[in-house]
């Protein structure tokens, strides 16, 4: 069986040169002559004279049927001229047909197969052509990128002078001519080739070139759409990621209570991260009419002097705190010079275009408001909603420093009346009940040296009475140095101290360092902390030796109550040391203790000196 690798370079789709097939045709007639002079002897030479039919359809496949022809004629000359050496025409009537029509025959067939084989040819370049085009589009990340060197593969592939494939529809004119490529209803291009074309050619193109192409543009189109929704998935759970991260973090500034500064630039930091702002400021708006300015993040890190943190601006008519204050919710405008305002006219100075504002709203009532600012004439649409996010925690964390300041103020105030009413209830001891007691005293001490004699059991009697009275004049004036003591209001914190550590149950071992003139709620609260103490080791510590250390540094008195004892105080043990706890706390300070089991047990306060009132 003959294998394509032998009938291919036979069956070429360009015929070789003319003269080439002369000579072959004439080198065969000799080779052929050749071999029948040689065969003459072992058959009849009348039968030979197909030997010559050989290099005919070698002819007639190769170069035609009109070089077959004549190589048949020469041929049968040759035959008669060198081997049947007589005329007979019986055998040349025979012979020449028969040469004749198998050269019509053999041509035809090598005619088919030629055809066939450059149909194969074509068909294999144009799977290889789809092929790569196909890699070729099918990894491009952007198809409109991409066409320009399929269009060169293409031209190339089918030798064209040019070939291009646009993503747009094109019209035909008198220089080109095109193709639309469309997918159902679905325009996806045009194939624009060179006018005047071989009507081959162009059945080529639309009958198996176009077809391939918008197959290859529709699967294209479809990767190209997938890989546009995953990055844009992908830029999306990235951008929530972000968001929520930042959330976090926020949150957590929030649940610590980090001071309102603080927060304001973190919110003001991460928010416009996220909604890639220019420039974000955090304001409240003031009972006047204006707001001030309470946070601010740049995108650039350079804070314009002009925006000095408690500033004031005037909220111009039409502006987006205007606009946040007239509607209470959130909402944009494009910068105009018409807007009247200081803020907007600083915005516009700096290039600054647009801006989106959301409200802050703290228990029910607009507090203040968050303004994004941006060059951008067009923000993102989802702008507000991820500023309401942070907005929400903005307006807790206010909520949550309104609500502890609000308790601290409370709480300050219970003190400062609950040493009011001690002062009140001493006072009134002091200048009321006591003085009415000493008096009555006096009266009876009269009627007693008043008695006459030989009274003696009236007199014993009267004696009895003044000195109980005394005593009950003695109690009533350790009940009002208890109540709010005088040799603190005479003589401050360090006589008073003393006095407390001579008064002592345990041994006292006091360390006093700089001590001063205080405000009065710090010394009386420094004063009862020690004095509770103090009480609290005589009634349950069994110690032996109490430290008290008391001292005035970095603007805060720091306060140390260390025993020997047995340990194991805790706040819950007593109404005394809570009391402690919210006196203190009111003032600002805080109060520890550490008290483990047999380890004995060590108090310590701060109380800032510059407290709340």
């Amino acid at each position: 069986m003959v294998g394509p690798g032998i009938l291919s370079p036979l069956l070429r789709t360009t015929r070789p040169p003319l003269w080439l097939g002369t000579v072959v045709g004439a080198s065969c007639v000799v080779l052929e002559t050749g071999l029948v002079q040689l065969m003459k002897q072992i058959a009849p030479v009348t039968s030979l004279g197909m030997v010559y039919l050989l290099g005919v359809m070698l002819i007639a496949t190769v170069w035609g049927l009109g070089l077959a022809v004549a190589t048949s004629v020469v041929s049968v000359v040759t035959f008669h001229y060198f081997h049947l050496g007589v005329v007979n025409d019986s055998t040349e009537l025979v012979i020449l047909p028969t040469f004749l029509g198998l050269a019509i025959l053999a041509s035809s067939i090598a005619g088919l197969a030629r055809s066939s084989a450059e149909e194969a040819c074509e068909r294999r370049r144009e799977a290889d052509l789809a092929a790569e085009q196909a890699r070729f589009l099918l990894r491009a990340e952007k198809l409109c990128s991409a066409l320009p060197e399929t269009s060169r593969r293409l031209a190339d592939a089918l030798e064209l002078p040019f070939a291009t494939i646009k993503c747009e529809v094109v019209a035909a004119d008198e220089h080109r001519t095109v193709f639309p490529l469309r997918k159902g209803a679905t325009a996806l291009g045009t194939l624009i080739v060179p006018n005047g074309l071989p009507q081959g050619m162009l059945r080529r193109l639309r009958k198996r070139i176009v077809p391939s192409l918008e197959a290859l543009l529709g699967a294209a189109c479809e990767r190209e759409a997938i890989g546009n929704a995953l990055e844009a998935s992908r830029d999306e759970l990235r951008r929530i990621a972000e968001q929520q991260a930042s959330l976090r973090r926020v949150a957590t500034l929030v649940a610590r209570g980090t001071s309102s500064r603080e927060l304001f630039d973190t919110v003001a930091g991460e928010m416009g991260r996220i909604v890639k702002a220019d420039f974000i400021a955090i304001t409240r708006f003031e009972i006047d009419g204006r707001m001030t300015l309470e946070g601010f993040w740049s995108q650039t890190g350079e804070l314009d002097p002009v925006l000095c943190l408690g500033s004031r601006w005037s909220i111009g008519s039409g502006t987006i705190a205007d606009i946040v204050v007239r509607t209470g919710q959130p909402g944009r405008y494009v910068m105009s010079a018409q807007v009247i305002g200081a803020f907007s006219a600083w915005s516009r100075g700096k290039g600054l275009r647009s801006a989106v504002g959301c409200p802050i709203s703290v228990q029910g009532r607009l507090w203040g408001a968050v303004i994004a600012l941006s060059a951008s004439a067009d923000p993102p649409e989802d702008t507000e909603a991820r500023m309401v996010d942070f907005t929400e925690l903005v307006a807790t964390a206010i909520s949550n420093a309104e609500s502890v300041a609000e308790l601290a103020a409370s709480r300050a105030r219970v003190v400062a009346a609950t040493d009011e009413t001690r002062r009140r209830i001493e006072r009134d001891l002091h200048d009321g009940t006591q003085q009415q007691l000493v008096a009555l005293g006096l009266e009876l001490r009269r009627a007693a040296l008043a008695v006459p004699p030989g009274s003696e059991d009236l007199e014993k009697r009267l004696d009895h009475t003044v000195r109980g009275l005394s005593d009950v004049v003695e109690n009533l004036r350790e009940i009002s140095r208890g109540l709010h003591p005088a040799i603190l209001s005479m003589g401050g914190l360090e006589p008073a101290l003393k006095t407390l550590a001579r008064r002592s149950g345990v041994a006292v071992q006091l360390a006093l360092h700089g001590l001063r003139r205080l405000p009065e709620r710090i010394e009386v609260a420094v004063y009862f902390t020690v004095s509770e103490a103090l009480t609290n080791v005589t009634k349950h510590a069994q110690a032996s030796m109490v430290d008290v250390e008391v001292g005035v540094e970095d603007g805060a008195v720091k306060l140390s109550v260390r025993d020997d004892g047995v340990g194991g105080c805790d706040f819950r043990n007593g109404s005394g040391l809570i009391g402690l706890k919210d006196r203190l706390e009111g003032l600002g300070g805080t109060i520890e203790i550490v008290s483990p089991l047999h380890g004995g047990t060590t108090l310590r306060a701060d109380i800032p000196v510059g407290g709340r009132d």
